[in-house]
């Protein structure tokens, strides 16, 4: 395991760190470039001339000046000379540019947090919300992506549904304005059309003033590939590739390009893990989420393992859970592979939880099938119940995400009916969809505009439509109604916070299906979910439940007061009788309207 670097001069002790580092006699510059003849750091600052502070050779590659005349705001690169000539470079580690292609600014990390101390809920009472910095609030008129400061005008609205924590897609500065962020051009930089470093610290500050985490998510399978100064950063390579920052054979290939980082090289490794560690340290972030990880271990996305590709997982989780309690590493690898929520010293990669494939695809085509005769409950049944390990909140799990509505596939409002994305049945079967998420074991997500029927597909061009915020308020309200339940706002439903379910009743034919959730069992805990996954209410029902006397109705999602052509059918609190059913001890005569969920809990 490395250890963080320090430098030294024979007689003088040099300032540590990589990059830009300001302190109070000027600016030190440290950049890694072991393959070139000389080095020099220019900017606005000596008028971008090379030969006023030529930077000193270090071990292992690393070159070194301390500019007394530098300042906090300056604009600077480093000139390099090389084999293949004098090659101007953006600051690998650089806090701030002026865009992808421009210059690095000596950035100021002192920020005023006022004394931010927020703590992350634990992970069985999380609850997020996956957004898109470009696209939440943006500036239609202007036809420009979205500040972080009118994300922030949206907090508010975030608050009353109830989520806990904020997912947002990749901030790091990429080419243009427009991106989903997955193409990350400098790290170590917040976009600028974002609003860059200090815009972005606010907007974490302001989050946690509301109560809501921020889990970023972040690129490692890849970098670029447009825009990317690393490229051949210091002149060499091999086979055409990318030196020394990336693989130089065929460890380069990735879906998006041969820019693989090269996860066995120290320097690299280095590269990486400061940057993990900058979110949580600098930007106050509560999580990470980390992009495509089966192309971090392995070399196809498959079977073609990367060794030194999972022990930086390892590496980086154990340092985040050592250096930062409580905060969360989500990984998205979607192989089903049970051992990257293992602990490290088990030989997992460590992670806290991961998104689960096992869940979306088995959810999601349960309610976009047009024929009910179709449906699979039995699906149902494995997808509520799978789990990684011992913990049934090592999993996310959602009905949409930006990678489940883009690419091909749609909202599912209009993968339900493409002819009337808004109608009754699709929103009957999308809220089923949602009521699954917020009631099965794991930590439940949603995606931007989901709780108002947001349609078409996610472009990073189109705007969140926030018109119909108002428009399907009561599809709203239905949301913020299950997160209350799954979060036991009101002390009753402890037990969707729970580790344990099973599923007592499956009806194929008539496409019923009910669970039992709890934490410790009992009043207040137990929790029965009954789902009705076909066309026709199911009148006079039979199901089980785990004690006897009265379970109160909790939640009806065919109240019509979340539409007003919902059937409001009248589903009611019922009384559990002795007679075993359905394996448990009791049972109980109720009514469920047509695609629909009912919760009860005493």
């Amino acid at each position: 395991m490395q250890r963080e670097r320090h430098f030294f001069m024979s007689n003088t002790e040099k300032i540590t760190g990589m990059g830009a580092i300001p302190h109070a006699g000027g600016v030190a510059f440290r950049v890694w470039a072991p393959h070139a003849r000389q080095v020099a750091v220019v900017g606005s600052f000596n008028a971008w001339d090379g030969t006023s502070h030529p930077m000193h050779a270090e071990e292992n590659g690393y070159w070194y000046a301390d500019v007394a005349q530098a300042k906090i705001g300056d604009e600077y690169k480093f000139l390099l000379t090389t084999e293949q000539g004098a090659l101007s470079r953006i600051d690998p580690y650089a806090r701030e540019v002026t865009s992808s292609v421009g210059n690095a600014i000596v950035h100021d990390a002192q920020f005023d947090w006022e004394g931010d101390d927020f703590r992350v809920a634990s992970w069985n009472e999380l609850v997020i919300y996956e957004l898109h910095i470009g696209t939440f609030n943006d500036e239609q008129k202007l036809n420009l992506p979205a500040h972080f400061s009118s994300v922030s005008a949206r907090l508010g609205h975030l608050k009353k549904l109830g989520v806990n924590a904020i997912q947002i897609m990749p901030v790091g500065e990429f080419a243009g304005d427009r991106s989903w962020g997955y193409n990350p051009s400098h790290i170590f930089s917040v976009e600028i059309a974002y609003g860059g470093p200090t815009a972005f610290k606010q907007f974490v500050k302001r989050a946690h003033q509301e109560g809501i985490a921020v889990i970023l998510d972040v690129v490692y399978n890849h970098l670029g590939p447009s825009d990317l100064d690393l490229w051949q950063f210091d002149g060499w390579s091999e086979n055409g590739r990318g030196g020394i920052y990336f693989y130089n054979d065929e460890r380069a290939h990735t879906p998006w390009g041969e820019t693989r980082p090269d996860y066995g090289r120290g320097e690299v490794r280095q590269y990486l893990r400061d940057n993990v560690l900058m979110w949580l340290e600098e930007y106050h972030v509560d999580g990470l989420r980390f992009d495509c990880t089966q192309f971090i271990r392995t070399v196809n996305g498959t079977d073609h393992e990367l060794p030194e590709g999972w022990n930086l997982l390892q590496w980086i989780n154990d340092e985040v859970a050592r250096k930062f309690p409580g905060r969360i590493t989500i990984a998205e690898d979607l192989m089903n592979n049970r051992w990257l929520t293992k602990d490290v010293g088990a030989g997992g990669a460590g992670f806290a939880s991961q998104w689960d494939a096992m869940f979306v695809h088995p959810i999601r085509l349960a309610v976009v099938t047009p024929a009910d005769e179709q449906r699979s409950l039995a699906a149902i049944r494995d997808a509520l119940c799978y789990r990684y390990n011992d913990d049934a909140f090592d999993r996310v799990i959602y009905s949409e995400s930006h990678d489940e509505v883009a690419n091909g596939l749609q909202r599912v409002p209009q993968e339900i009916n493409p002819d009337d994305p808004k109608g009754w049945h699709a929103r009957k079967r999308s809220t089923l969809a949602a009521a699954m998420v917020f009631t099965a074991p794991g930590i439940p997500m949603i995606f931007q505009g989901q709780e108002f029927l947001e349609g078409g597909w996610f472009r990073d061009t189109v705007p969140v439509d926030w018109d119909q915020c108002e428009e399907f308020r009561g599809i709203v309200r239905l949301y913020r109604d299950l997160i209350r339940l799954r979060l036991n706002h009101n002390g009753f439903t402890r037990g969707l916070c729970g580790q344990f379910t099973q599923v007592t009743h499956l009806h194929e034919e008539r496409k019923v299906i009910a669970f039992h959730r709890w934490d410790k069992g009992g009043p207040g805990d137990d929790v029965v979910v009954v789902a009705n996954f076909y066309r026709e209410a199911q009148e006079n029902y039979v199901i089980g439940f785990p004690t006897q006397g009265t379970w109160t109705l909790r939640f009806n999602s065919d109240w019509q007061g979340y539409n007003d052509d919902f059937r409001n059918h009248p589903s009611t609190d019922v009384g559990a009788e002795p007679g075993e059913t359905d394996g448990l001890p009791c049972y109980a005569r109720l009514s469920i309207g047509p695609y629909s969920v009912v919760i009860f809990s005493q």
